[in-house]
């Protein structure tokens, strides 16, 4: 892959992040709707199988992702009932990132346990 295909890449991953950032400033279920679709797996799943051309390489990366969707709600959980409860943003964030690690942690053994992942 190319230095101008890596930054090309950055740059749309960035754009994204910015637009969603920029939405939720006007409407938080609209920047919410940004970041919840799965944009970044799709190009994830894409640039994997333009530089592979193995689909089947993409499904068991498609099927790893949905084994760790559930883990990584756990900052979305914590946060927000942290900040209501009173707690600081930095202090539920980083709540919520160490909970979030741990369930990933959870999963990934689980799922190996089970043979879900490689």
């Amino acid at each position: 892959m190319s230095v101008a295909q890596l930054i090309g890449r950055g740059l749309l991953a960035g754009s994204i992040v910015i637009a969603a950032s920029e939405l939720a400033k006007k409407s938080v279920v609209f920047g919410a709707l940004v970041v919840s679709l799965p944009l970044t797996s799709i190009l994830a799943m894409t640039a994997l199988y333009h530089d592979t051309r193995d689909a089947s390489q993409v499904a068991d990366f498609a099927e790893s992702i949905l084994w760790l969707v559930v883990p990584s709600l756990m900052l979305f959980i914590i946060l927000p009932v942290m900040i209501r409860r009173g707690w600081g943003f930095e202090v539920s964030l980083a709540v919520g990132v160490v909970a979030t690690l741990v369930a990933y942690g959870l999963g990934v053994w689980s799922t190996h346990a089970i043979g879900g992942l490689d």
